[in-house]
């Protein structure tokens, strides 16, 4: 949270751990919520809020990708990088309940436009991980002759 906030961008978190919203709520908005047993944090009435780039760094609970994909505003940018297949060789986790299995969330994110994906072992600290970059293209326009321009 604090990257973007100090680069002027609106900032909203969510964590269960009262001691992260307290840490992080100079930086922006901060929910303090359990996402895997309650209801969805980031509702609008009965509509699922939208944002210019959602963010998720190891956390992987797969009955929230459908969620985590709403969140993206059309045009928005999905970043999510977490624990992969092999990592309970290196250390936690180490449940398979917890790891990404191979390109799962290239599939699992598959109604998107993929910018950038990465699978594989990075060294410090030795980690096994997927990343991926998606944006919500526009479905009206999903063949447009001239691409969108994605600054890299």
């Amino acid at each position: 949270m604090k990257w973007f906030s100090d680069r002027g961008h609106p900032v909203t978190g969510v964590d269960r751990s009262p001691q992260a919203i307290e840490t992080a709520a100079c930086y922006g908005e901060t929910l303090l919520a359990d996402i895997e047993n309650g209801p969805w944090p980031l509702m609008r009435g009965d509509q699922v809020r939208q944002f210019e780039a959602v963010l998720v760094t190891n956390y992987l609970w797969r009955p929230l990708f459908p969620l985590i994909a709403q969140s993206v505003l059309t045009g928005g940018l999905l970043i999510y990088e977490t624990f992969s297949q092999g990592n309970g060789t290196v250390g936690r986790p180490s449940r398979t309940d917890f790891l990404l299995q191979p390109l799962e969330l290239l599939s699992s994110f598959e109604n998107m436009r993929t910018i950038a994906f990465e699978e594989g072992f990075l060294e410090n600290p030795p980690r096994f991980v997927q990343r991926i970059v998606c944006v919500n293209a526009d479905p009206g326009f999903p063949d447009s002759p001239t691409p969108a321009r994605y600054l890299l």
